[in-house]
């Protein structure tokens, strides 16, 4: 094994060999669908109050305006959904939601049907942490499909990873 000074190119490459949750958060937002792909969701941070975490990139052009939504529905991606998951995560915010028929609920949440699990959540806090921020959101409602496997990022890759 071979250690490195930490860099951020060898912390990523690093970080890469820990297999991690593709989820979407998501929210109508004057009309229209916005939302944004995270492989660092972090379910059970809290069962009381149900609390699930999540850090994005302070460059996130997408974050400042989905944070002022009064929901956001969390959508735990499956492998069926590996190049849905690549359409949200791209650059290109106004055709992310091309050809996509989203649920939205009454306040705005918005998921993916047919996702693994889906949160139903609400901002409660935001951290700073480097070049990140760390938001907890507050579960509201939650719902899971039952065999369904469940897309991970691992290695640079979309894999699956069967949930039981």
């Amino acid at each position: 094994m071979t250690t490195h000074t930490v860099t951020p190119t060898n912390l990523r490459e690093t970080f890469s060999h820990f297999p991690q949750g593709v989820a979407l958060l998501s929210a109508e937002i004057d009309g229209a669908p916005l939302g944004l792909v995270a492989s660092t969701l972090t379910v059970g941070v809290s069962l009381d109050p149900p609390l699930v975490s999540v850090a994005v990139q302070n460059s996130s052009a997408t974050w400042p305006t989905l944070r002022t939504a009064p929901a956001l529905g969390i959508s735990l991606l499956g492998m069926h959904q590996s190049a849905l998951a690549r359409q949200l995560a791209s650059k290109d915010r106004d055709h992310r939601f091309d050809g996509i028929d989203p649920d939205i609920a009454s306040d705005g949440a918005l998921t993916i049907p047919g996702s693994p699990a889906r949160l139903w959540t609400r901002l409660h806090s935001e951290l700073e942490a480097g070049d990140h921020t760390v938001a907890l959101l507050e579960v509201l409602e939650a719902d899971d499909a039952a065999g369904t496997e469940a897309l991970v990022f691992h290695r640079s890759e979309f894999k699956g990873l069967r949930v039981s």
